[in-house]
């Protein structure tokens, strides 16, 4: 519970696309908000918003660059500090590139921003949920995921990287590891599950040319942001989900994933790839929760 009684919420790239709907859609429910945002001006416009559609709402903004990892990290301890139980968590923030980025800590920035970050923001408020139980861990997935391959030994896709080959890895990657996760804390009354949440018109795709036309004629043909935060938003409040963990979910049911990220082995070695990766950059002195 927050300071002013509500539950506490937590949404990742909560100042656009399906975010800011989730967001909203917490705030409506009654939960105390903390927005995640990359820029002070659209936060804070955000805030406003949801305000303007909730004038009771509860909600908080603070700024951290999700490529970063120690700047994830050290998000996640200050969200847990002021916020000690955490009801609900939604990692959304998300990124797709037409051409390989590599971060200032040396990953690759569609795997730190769609795997890594969500991976070390969840590992530093497990505590938090683990204190807020019953608690909801919602991660955002792709139906790029379903035909993915992956390997263990190339997160990082030094070798043939690839615009969809990168996001649809880095989005089977969040799935094993939110898998993982799910099974680590089984009994805890804390769950997690991943939602794909259809395809959706944002501006995850900003890229100029060819690609950017595409993506823009597309968006005629695809849902809306806010139809997008529905599934998400199900998963995160409903009553029926409170005792779902470990599942891949399209809209509101509960599907088949992709064979991979139920194949035990593989998931182990993608996890373990995951922490090595993690833990040369956060550093081994932090308390990384053993998956």
């Amino acid at each position: 519970m927050s300071e002013t009684g509500r539950p506490v919420s937590v949404v990742t790239g909560a100042s656009g696309g399906i975010g800011r709907w989730i967001a909203l859609g917490l705030a409506r429910a009654n939960y105390h908000v903390v927005l995640i945002c990359r820029d002070s001006e659209r936060g804070h416009a955000v805030a406003a918003w949801i305000a303007s559609h909730v004038p009771e709402a509860s909600t908080e903004m603070l700024l951290a660059n999700l490529s970063s990892l120690r700047e994830t990290h050290r998000l996640g301890l200050e969200i847990a500090a002021a916020h000690p139980r955490l009801d609900v968590l939604v990692n959304n923030a998300g990124m797709f590139a037409a051409r390989q980025q590599v971060t200032a800590e040396g990953h690759d920035a569609v795997l730190a921003v769609n795997h890594l970050a969500p991976f070390v923001l969840t590992n530093a408020l497990e505590g938090a949920l683990r204190s807020g139980a019953p608690s909801r861990i919602v991660n955002i997935g792709s139906s790029t995921s379903d035909r993915a391959k992956i390997d263990p030994e190339n997160l990082e896709l030094t070798r043939h990287w690839a615009m969809v080959r990168a996001y649809s890895q880095s989005k089977l990657a969040m799935m094993m590891a939110t898998f993982a996760r799910a099974e680590h804390l089984r009994g805890s009354e804390v769950v997690a599950n991943v939602v794909h949440p259809g395809a959706v018109a944002t501006g995850l795709i900003k890229e100029r040319g060819l690609i950017g036309a595409a993506w823009r004629l597309m968006a005629h043909f695809q849902r809306t942001e806010e139809q997008g935060a529905d599934t998400p938003l199900h998963v995160a409040l409903a009553p029926d989900w409170a005792g779902v963990t470990g599942a891949y979910v399209k809209d509101r049911v509960a599907v088949r994933p992709n064979p991979r990220a139920l194949d035990v082995g593989l998931v182990k070695k993608v996890v373990s790839a995951t922490r090595v990766l993690v833990e040369e950059t956060v550093g081994e002195s932090v308390n990384l929760n053993r998956l």
